[in-house]
């Protein structure tokens, strides 16, 4: 974790760093609590109550660790140490709160100034170890995606359907979900983000699933769209259409090429097969320690070269209103001419 920090200070040009998001407090330092970091020339402290202080001390050994009280709040016990070292600071203004920020605001002496996305660049680049956690998260995600082709019938809710994924995915190690699963039913498949209800599976429906697990803190993220008997003539067209569009995507994403680029290839397809309109989100996104990272696979992407080792999900879909949808993701790591894709479900349409 040392090396991780002292990237991070480099990129601050002389600022000390103050950090409270849980997940950058996790990657710099290990720290798996509640609090804040504060990174300097000479300095490597974690700030944190009572409940924590000792978990600090295993978690993240060589840090210094100092407990706030109710005489010496948080904001007081930050202002100290960053004073001390008479540094330029840089902080997540958009992690936290207006009140929180006045208080540390009041306290610091210092200019202080906004992070931005130093510290989101440093993790869109995965080292070796992140991509075998992120691996196994997705080995139990599509092993719960095995699981389910067998449970899935005619009657089920899609409530009953994603409480079924959750379990299967703590019974083979997860740790948690990596966000709220969709389960998107017939007409529901319209909608990208749906929440599972109590409508009830039917023959002749098209069924997205959207999910994944955590392990040791890292996200999978996949998507299938399966289908529940004989179903409509266009909705095995747009099926093909989006594989077709996955597909062509995946044999550009590398090293160098641009989120921006990469999303074109999938989007222009789309809308020539004539579905343009209803394909209205990104083509993909980051994954690590949060289920939404750098990069994007987006039309505001940029056209900046995407590197070795960022992780990213490839998912184009067309979305029917009053018909379904469908959606086809995978989760890729880019390496030096081509990428390594992490899911192996297959992506033909299955029919129970």
């Amino acid at each position: 974790m040392a090396e991780r920090a002292d990237a991070l200070l480099r990129l601050s040009q002389g600022g000390s760093v103050l950090l409270h998001s849980p997940e950058n407090m996790r990657y710099f330092s290990g720290f798996l609590g509640e609090g804040a970091l504060v990174i300097g020339e000479k300095t490597r402290a974690i700030v944190t109550d009572f409940r924590y202080v000792e978990a600090a001390g295993r978690q993240s050994p060589g840090w210094q660790v100092l407990s706030t009280a109710a005489n010496r709040p948080e904001s007081a016990v930050i202002a100290e140490l960053v004073n001390d070292l008479g540094a330029p600071v840089l902080w997540e203004e958009d992690f936290l709160s207006i009140a929180a920020g006045a208080k540390l605001r009041e306290a610091i002496r210092l200019p202080i100034s906004g992070l931005g996305g130093l510290a989101l660049a440093l993790r869109a680049v995965k080292a070796e170890g992140e991509e075998e956690k992120m691996a196994r998260a997705e080995k139990i995600t599509e092993e719960a995606f095995l699981h389910i082709l067998g449970f899935l019938k005619p009657g089920l809710t899609e409530r009953e359907v994603a409480l079924e994924l959750y379990h299967a995915m703590l019974l083979r190690g997860a740790d948690g979900l990596s966000f709220p699963s969709i389960v998107a039913s017939g007409e529901n498949g319209s909608l990208p983000h749906a929440i599972p209800s109590e409508r009830k599976l039917q023959s002749g429906d098209l069924v997205t699933m959207d999910f994944g697990c955590v392990v040791d803190g890292y996200c999978a993220d996949f998507t299938r769209t399966i289908a529940l008997g004989r179903i409509d003539e266009e909705l095995k067209t747009i099926y093909q259409i989006v594989l077709e569009a996955n597909l062509l995507a995946l044999d550009a994403l590398q090293e160098g090429a641009s989120g921006k680029g990469v999303d074109r290839l999938a989007r222009d397809y789309i809308g020539k097969a004539g579905y343009g309109g209803r394909f209205g989100h990104g083509l993909g996104h980051g994954v690590g320690l949060q289920i939404h990272e750098n990069p994007r696979l987006s039309p505001s992407a940029g056209d900046e070269p995407l590197l070795a080792g960022m992780a990213v999900t490839v998912e184009p879909g067309i979305y029917l209103p009053g018909k379904g949808g469908v959606r086809i993701e995978d989760l890729c790591i880019l390496k030096p001419g081509g990428h390594r894709n992490l899911c192996k479900a297959s992506k033909e349409l299955i029919t129970l």
